[in-house]
């Protein structure tokens, strides 16, 4: 479904993404994990289009992604609120991107009925804006409009942030459905690695912009590991300490002030 070949891309001198090889199949739910600056958002957008890479390629479906949009029409995509038109009410909005993909008003009403509860009354009938909504409905709203076409292929980068936990839990009954229902190529970075693991057989553990681990994730055994993981970069200082000499003989890790954030 995706591959990714040498691909880098650099913001000034700055490396933010480096994968030689990495391939998704076509159905699988990957989770995307990382500290924050580890390069999940900038990895997403390299994949859809969205900046352009320093040199490698991605392809969906064997597309390249910067030299055809072909791939657009099975994909969809929620990133942040600047995929939202945030002048229309969400129901002009629903109907809008129905209207890019060939549906009809009755059609994207009934597409919009299995979301009713995970939108609480709160999002459809509320005469206002999308710009006055709160962040969560907001995220409910970007949601919704991304698998709202129903794509083979579904990126979403942070989905649980801003919603509150009865509104976490449904969305992550809804995705694993519509992954059963559709096989669809489902993709998620999270930085609440309980939803990510919940939900993801396969994890991708991203570190500086590279991929270091590539993790099988039954039964949520890859929880473990991630916490061994994050646990250790909060205890250790990896690459921002130095080691001195101490008086008594041993050695300790001071920070290096001159290692970059």
């Amino acid at each position: 479904m995706i591959t990714i070949n040498t691909l880098q891309k650099f913001f000034g001198k700055k490396k933010a993404i480096t994968i030689d090889s990495y391939a998704i199949r076509r159905g699988e739910m990957l989770g995307l994990v990382g500290n924050n600056g580890a390069g999940k958002t900038t990895l997403f957008r390299l994949i859809l289009d969205l900046l352009k890479a320093d040199s490698g390629e991605v392809t969906i479906n064997d597309i390249d992604v910067s030299k055809s949009e072909e791939w657009k029409t099975i994909t969809g995509a929620f990133i942040d609120d600047s995929f939202l038109i945030d002048y229309l009410t969400p129901e002009e909005y629903f109907y809008f991107i129905g209207k890019m993909y060939g549906l009809k008003k009755e059609e994207v009403n009934e597409r919009l009925a299995p979301f009713e509860r995970f939108m609480s009354g709160e999002v459809i009938g509320q005469k206002k804006f999308i710009r006055n909504f709160s962040a969560g409905n907001k995220q409910k709203i970007g949601i919704i409009s991304a698998m709202l076409h129903k794509p083979q292929l579904l990126i979403l980068d942070e989905p649980f942030n801003f919603l509150d936990p009865s509104s976490q839990s449904i969305i992550k009954n809804l995705l694993r459905k519509y992954n059963e229902e559709t096989g669809a190529t489902i993709l998620i970075s999270s930085h609440n690695l309980n939803h990510t693991v919940d939900i993801c057989p396969r994890i991708a553990l991203l570190e500086h912009g590279m991929i270091i681990r590539d993790i099988a994730n039954k039964n949520n055994s890859a929880e473990k590991e991630l916490e061994k993981y994050f646990n250790i970069e909060d205890e250790e200082t990896s690459d921002t300490t130095i080691p001195v000499d101490n008086p008594d003989g041993d050695t300790k890790l001071l920070p290096d002030n001159n290692a970059e954030s």
